[in-house]
């Protein structure tokens, strides 16, 4: 039984449901009494979300539907860091919003410290944006995700090719 089990550490969205959570919010805006006749638009460009209103309160408004249909299609809200809010053309405002994948080296480094606090015997690596953790136990494997899973931490993770 001296053979190592390992899983990846992961940090991805899915931007097929990204696209599906835009859409849905889109007709729901079409068709709401509070947004009638104002140029409020979600895009999506590269792994960047586009917000565009009449006026702050609306794109506070549009970014709260946003939400809702994101977490409705299992979409982490973590991972969408916002930017400021800038005057657009035709006296609209737009705020851009970065969808984070992967783990950067910080957050890397707060992982890696959860794992060696536990005091189990696994082994993790940073390799890209992913961290492989691995160790003889199966059990030991479980309590480090379960040690993650209590953490704050300000990404949301994904636990894959547990083996």
């Amino acid at each position: 039984m001296s053979k190592e089990s390992s899983f990846d550490i992961v940090s991805k969205i899915d931007l097929a449901e990204v696209a599906n959570a835009i859409n849905i919010a889109m007709k729901e805006i079409k068709t709401r009494y509070d947004f009638k006749g104002s140029k409020s638009d979600i895009s999506l460009e590269k792994d960047e979300l586009v917000l565009i209103s009449d006026d702050e309160f609306k794109l506070e408004q549009l970014k709260d539907v946003l939400i809702g249909k994101l977490i409705k299609r299992g979409v982490a809200t973590k991972n969408i860091q916002y930017g400021k809010i800038e005057p657009a053309s035709g006296g609209t405002v737009r705020q851009r919003a970065k969808l984070v994948q992967g783990i950067d080296k910080d957050n890397a480094k707060k992982i890696n410290t959860i794992i060696k606090n536990t005091g189990l015997k696994v082994k993790s690596q940073v390799q890209d944006d992913q961290i492989r953790v691995s160790g003889k136990s199966k059990d030991d494997l479980q309590k480090v995700i379960a040690a993650i899973r209590e953490a704050d931490l300000p990404i949301e993770v994904q636990f894959v090719n547990y083996r």
